[in-house]
């Protein structure tokens, strides 16, 4: 069973900056979609961000012009940069990833443990 883990996260302060990574335990014969979502407390769980594997990425409005998601195909990896924080970005950010294990396998979704990222005022 792969496990994506998740770094990155914790305590800043409003306006500074954050990088989040997220890494799978195991390689992916193919990922088609990787993405980042977050929950805060109270608060169902929301899209943050999201890249195909074509490079296409979309954005919560709340996060545009702030956050950069990106890839490594080769890496299996999917990191976020997040800028300008602000208190409502504090909740806990879940890695994603859409893909196969092996060749034979149907496409699956995969979510990591998630990491706090807390923004105080």
């Amino acid at each position: 069973q792969v496990q994506l883990v998740e770094s990155g996260g914790g305590l800043v302060q409003a306006g500074e900056s954050l990088r989040l990574s997220c890494t799978p335990s195991r390689t992916f014969f193919s990922i088609n979609d990787m993405g980042w979502y977050r929950q805060a407390p109270g608060k169902q769980r929301e899209l943050v961000a999201h890249i195909t594997d074509t490079g296409s990425t979309n954005y919560a409005d709340s996060v545009k012009g702030r956050f950069t998601i990106s890839r490594d195909s080769a890496k299996n990896t999917v990191s976020v940069q997040m800028n300008s924080l602000k208190p409502e970005d504090t909740a806990v950010y879940y890695c994603n990833i859409v893909g196969k294990m092996r060749w034979i396998e149907d496409v699956k979704t995969y979510w990591g443990q998630g990491t706090q990222v807390t923004v105080s005022s």
